[in-house]
């Protein structure tokens, strides 16, 4: 995703964020943040006790073969730091799939898979996907990834499928399913032994990935995590283009993105009967940009308050697309336009809707938009249309053009009986404050999946919501938390989780903490200690 230069009024501030949110839609997830095996030392299984060796020389790796496997290469790479010595296994599957499976001197019997970020095609070598790859290295599973068959640095966006028109199959989902395949059969060749347990951990597009492999290939893994996921990327893309249309009609500075975002703090923080700066569940605030914040006299302007104009252009973002006078899609949050405080820890930060769904200039595009712009142009467009303006998308009539495209990579599919009964586990957490992909698209999924797999979906799928967290992490809530390990836990102990502690850390202290509480439950305070403490809150009915 390409930004122009920053040139605004917290110019540091704001190339950090463009940093920040190129990451979020570009790169794999989940972020640090969500600390996957931070809980280790706590978990029923010892998934870290790694005893298996491998049967055969890594570079004999090279000689395997499989189908549609066009190049393979296999390297020794030495230990480095706290990451252990692995044998690296790379290669290419047709067409133009990348992959790699990392494999560790000590073998754990576990097999594990990361994601990608928007419109995929990452290095694999990227340092956040090389993070992520150690980090479970070191506890003994073999790592797999692909670029899903394109690599963005070339073919940026999704102008892939200007080369090659099945680059937008396996993106949608070919080449996850291929990878894992391939890298499973390589897994069990090395080691000459069978795996014993297969997992997936990814967020946003890589939530995608992952509901759609228990949706297509139940097969594939026994416990899956997906965060944030992008489960309806055609409803995501109809949205971004209808906040496009509201707010580039305005002017919403920094200054009066943060003036609504203390209106509806002020609104909203309460209802749920504790003072905390976190809105617990949004939907149960009513608030009326209309109404609830001054409103500019006739005529006039100024940083503090909204012209008519303004307030509408808010609350079409708030309330969502419509088409033919019904809502067809969810709008974002009542607490995602919060000022998010700047990465540095020092000075004031921006709301978190600044430079993602309001530019910060008006030369710019902001991301969701961006997003989804490529996402209409390429794999919407048949054939691709470069040109295409979305000012001429009407959305009385136009909405449906986006079906064939949603049927190849929306993970809208609420149908999981195959995946639940080979014992398949489904962990999905979102964040309440995610300005990137509106939280409803996976509490809708999620209340879709419990009405068509009965009153039994929590014993093999279960749905997180984090107050205040943004995309994958971030925002103002409590944004580090080990669902990895209550997920291996589940798969392999049938331990279901019940909760999941999740911290707020600045400066690398924390300064909250709070237990995540399977949806529909909600974490409600007892009244007595610090509202800071986890342990002073229980999970209950809302």
């Amino acid at each position: 995703m390409q930004h122009p230069p920053c040139r605004s009024w917290r110019d540091m501030f704001c190339a950090s964020l463009t940093l920040i949110l190129a990451a979020a839609l570009s790169s794999t997830s989940p972020s640090a943040r969500s600390q996957p095996f931070s809980s280790a030392g706590d978990a029923l299984v010892d998934y870290s006790k790694a005893s298996f060796m491998p049967h055969r020389a890594c570079e004999a790796m090279a000689r395997y073969r499989a189908k549609d496997l066009r190049e393979i290469r296999a390297a020794v790479v030495p230990a480095a730091e706290s990451t252990p010595a692995y044998c690296r296994v790379s290669g290419v599957l047709a067409p133009e799939i990348a992959f790699e499976i990392s494999l560790p001197e000590r073998w754990n019997g576990r097999f594990y898979m990361i994601g990608n970020g928007g419109h995929a095609g990452e290095s694999l070598q990227d340092p956040r996907r090389v993070a992520q790859r150690d980090s479970a290295l070191q506890m003994g599973f073999a790592v797999a990834q692909t670029n899903t068959g394109h690599d963005a640095r070339k073919e940026p966006g999704a102008s892939f499928v200007m080369s090659n028109p099945q680059k937008a199959i396996d993106y949608a989902y070919r080449a996850v399913n291929l990878t894992a395949v391939t890298a499973k059969g390589i897994t069990r060749n090395y080691y000459s032994r069978s795996i014993s347990r297969s997992y997936w951990n990814s967020c946003s597009n890589g939530g995608r990935q992952g509901l759609i492999e228990a949706q297509r290939y139940p097969q594939d893994f026994d416990g899956i995590l997906v965060g944030s996921p992008w489960v309806d990327q055609t409803g995501f893309t109809i949205g971004a283009m209808w906040n496009e249309r509201a707010v580039s009609s305005v002017s919403l500075t920094p200054a009066k993105m943060a003036l609504l975002a203390r209106k509806v703090m002020a609104k909203c923080d309460r209802v749920d009967g504790v003072a905390d700066g976190i809105i617990d569940d949004p939907r149960m605030c009513k608030f009326d940009a209309k109404v609830d914040v001054p409103a500019c006299p006739a005529g006039t302007d100024s940083e503090s308050c909204l012209t008519a104009p303004e307030a509408e252009a808010v609350m079409k973002v708030y309330d969502g697309p419509v088409s033919r006078g019904k809502r067809i899609f969810p709008g974002f949050m009542f607490g995602s336009e919060a000022v998010v405080p700047a990465a540095s820890g020092g000075g004031e930060g921006l709301s978190g809707w600044m430079n993602v769904i309001v530019p910060v200039r008006s030369d710019q595009k902001p991301a969701d938009f961006n997003l989804a712009e490529g996402t209409m142009r390429y794999l919407v467009a048949t054939p691709p249309r470069p040109e295409y303006d979305y000012r001429t998308f009407d959305f009385d009539r136009d909405i449906h053009s986006l079906d064939a495209w949603g049927r190849k990579a929306n993970a809208t599919n609420p149908d999981l009986s195959r995946f639940r009964q080979r014992g398949g586990k489904l962990l999905m957490t979102y964040g309440w404050a995610d300005t990137i992909l509106q939280p409803l698209m996976g509490v809708d999924y999620y209340e879709q999946a419990l009405a068509r797999n009965g009153p039994g979906t929590p014993d093999f799928f279960r749905l997180f919501m984090v107050p205040g967290m943004a995309h994958c992490g971030g925002g103002i809530g409590t944004d580090r938390f080990d669902a990895m390990t209550a997920l291996i836990d589940w798969v392999e102990k049938g331990s279901r989780p019940d909760a999941i502690r999740a911290s707020r850390v600045v400066h690398n202290r924390e300064v909250r903490s709070r237990p995540l509480c399977p949806y529909p439950q909600v974490a409600r305070y007892s009244g007595h200690g610090s509202i800071d403490d986890a342990a002073n809150f229980r999970c209950a009915k809302p």
